[in-house]
């Protein structure tokens, strides 16, 4: 079984954020999504599932879902572990992942200290949900605290460049930012490093995700929960006809098969 830890041994790392970030109010977010979630949740699963085909081969001891959100990979996980957790911020999250009834213990938790003993976990997976930590190397670093010697990391997360066209289009509105900041991929390798894992493997892929009209792409957003969450950022769209120049201004990015493009930048890493 899982040993917890009480403390907060990750928080002794020094290292500056790079974004500010409300937990309560982010988990509250997601929480208030978390019913909607799964509907809207498209571009979640494909990483998902995706990142799962990066596995390797092979049954495991100890396996943790850290940022499970509703439990939509506890199942295929779960097959995979002697034992699993499911670690989410948001309580919200949590009570709809109970739902699955996979068998995993869901545990409240931040992935920037995780409430798990050292050494204690052979299989940690966790897919599009660190790029929300404040100091992404103190989270790294908590990954490689609870990792067992020989266990493995898999995770993915967002690179900057994700959702470029919805940024550019904001412009045409107003000057100030509605769209989260990522890491790029040279900060993600310097923070990994930081953390003590050396010669990470990072795979990055793009994703593009085509849109009817913008209010689909604006409705998956919101019903996952994912609003601005740095420091300065501007949440909601401020009337209609902010919402008309915004999906004006979109309109520079519609494909040839007729839908509005929606890219991503998914990094897709393997520790261990």
């Amino acid at each position: 079984m899982f040993e917890m830890h009480q403390g907060n041994p990750g928080r002794s790392l020094t290292c500056e954020p790079f974004q500010r970030v409300d937990k309560r109010a982010l988990a509250r977010r997601f929480g208030a999504a978390a019913a909607s979630y799964d509907a809207h949740a498209r571009f979640q699963q494909e990483v998902g599932q995706a990142l799962l085909a990066k596995l390797p081969d092979g049954h495991w001891g100890e396996g943790l879902d850290l940022g499970c959100g509703t439990g939509f990979f506890l199942p295929a996980l779960g097959a995979r572990c002697s034992q699993l957790c499911g670690l989410d911020l948001s309580p919200g999250m949590l009570a709809q992942a109970k739902l699955r009834a996979s068998g995993a213990r869901l545990l409240c938790g931040d992935a920037e200290a995780l409430p798990l003993a050292d050494a204690s976990v052979d299989l940690l997976f966790s897919s599009l949900a660190l790029q929300w930590c404040e100091r992404p190397q103190l989270g790294f670093s908590e990954l490689k605290r609870v990792l067992r010697p020989g266990g493995q990391i898999i995770f993915s997360t967002l690179l900057s460049g994700s959702l470029w066209q919805l940024a550019q289009a904001w412009l045409v509105v107003d000057d100030k930012p509605h769209v989260n900041r990522f890491l790029d991929e040279a900060q993600l390798r310097e923070a990994l490093e930081n953390a003590g894992f050396q010669s990470p493997d990072i795979e990055v892929r793009p994703w593009s995700l085509g849109y009817g009209q913008l209010l689909e792409l604006l409705r998956d957003l919101k019903g996952i929960g994912a609003s601005q969450v740095n420091e300065g950022a501007e949440g909601g769209l401020g009337g209609r006809t902010r919402l008309a120049r915004l999906a004006e201004a979109y309109e520079a990015f519609r494909r040839p098969d007729n839908l509005l493009e929606a890219s991503y930048s998914v990094a897709l890493v393997r520790l261990g």
